[in-house]
């Protein structure tokens, strides 16, 4: 079978990596960068990884989407705060009938891409990793960096859709699996991503100072089981023992600051809305109040105002 192309939209930590891999694997990948683009045109990626690190000299590097062809897959790995860009940055990649993978945080993001480009045409997915941007063209990747995915809308065609991209990614090196729960999956990165993310921008800390404290991890926990009790209301299945999972995994982790947290100290906008708001609303519509993790995004959003205006 032949190799699919790849289209990445979002080329920093999540789909600098994963595009890197699956160029080094022979396919046909394009990158749209923006800040580095010319360093990455010119130099490449550099690759620091627990799976084996490597240098990509040769690069299909884009500054602009209107340069891109049209691929078999688009990788969506771009921050939530800049989707208002997504109707221009995908048509162009997905122009010829391609799918788009969303790799994003948070709860509803697939539903933005269904409307443009077709629910049947929409996969999802959560990427548990630890992985940073630490220079131009330069990914760090520490631990961890699994892909659950799936349909944004089951049918034989889209499940037979994500094996083959699921076949792909396994050959090129990255660890991947398929579902056919796409609900589920974003509840259960959710567990950790709202204690996590949130905490580590109000508590200023990193997941080896927030797990490394015993009050702390009391507020994970009480947390993590709100969320865990919205997703069984939302519809999502996730057995009780993720609960504890989720803590024990932060235990065993490299200490890593969240993607939030490194927003926050950039002076970037925080993923607040998908993250937390969301998942928020989903909840209370449903009939379950979270009010720790309210109070929580009161909080981030409080302290973004602060920064934003300079404390006045």
């Amino acid at each position: 079978m032949t190799q699919q192309s790849y289209a990445i939209l979002g080329s920093g930590a999540v789909g600098g990596l994963y595009g890197a891999m699956l160029a080094r694997a022979g396919h046909d990948v394009h990158f749209l960068l923006r800040s580095d683009y010319e360093h990455v045109r010119d130099h490449g990626w550099r690759i620091e990884s627990h799976w084996g690190d490597f240098d990509l000299a040769q690069v299909n590097a884009h500054g602009s989407v209107d340069t891109m062809p049209a691929c078999d897959v688009t990788l969506v790995g771009l921050k939530t705060v800049n989707n208002d860009s997504l109707p221009s940055l995908l048509s162009k990649p997905t122009g010829a009938g391609g799918v788009a993978l969303v790799l994003q945080n948070g709860l509803g993001v697939e539903k933005d891409v269904a409307q443009m480009i077709g629910p049947e045409r929409v996969f999802g997915g959560c990427c548990f990793l630890c992985s940073n941007k630490v220079g131009p063209g330069h990914i760090r990747h520490i631990d961890y960096g699994r892909i659950v995915f799936g349909p944004y809308q089951n049918s034989p065609a889209t499940l037979a859709k994500a094996e083959q991209i699921c076949a792909e990614m396994t050959a090129a090196g990255i660890e991947v699996q398929t579902s056919d729960d796409l609900n589920m999956v974003r509840w259960r990165k959710l567990m950790w991503n709202i204690p996590f993310n949130g905490l580590s921008v109000a508590l200023d800390a990193s997941t080896d100072k927030l797990i490394g404290n015993e009050s702390s991890v009391d507020l994970i926990r009480d947390i993590i089981t709100e969320v865990h009790r919205a997703a069984g209301a939302c519809g999502a299945s996730i057995d009780s023992t993720w609960i504890e999972k989720t803590i024990d995994h932060t235990r065993t982790m490299k200490p890593y600051d969240s993607s939030m947290r490194l927003d926050y100290l950039a002076g970037r906008p925080m993923e607040l809305q998908r993250i937390l708001k969301t998942p928020i609303d989903t909840a209370s519509a449903a009939g379950v109040a979270m009010p720790k993790v309210q109070m929580l995004y009161q909080m981030l959003v409080f302290m973004e105002a602060v920064r934003r205006t300079g404390g006045a």
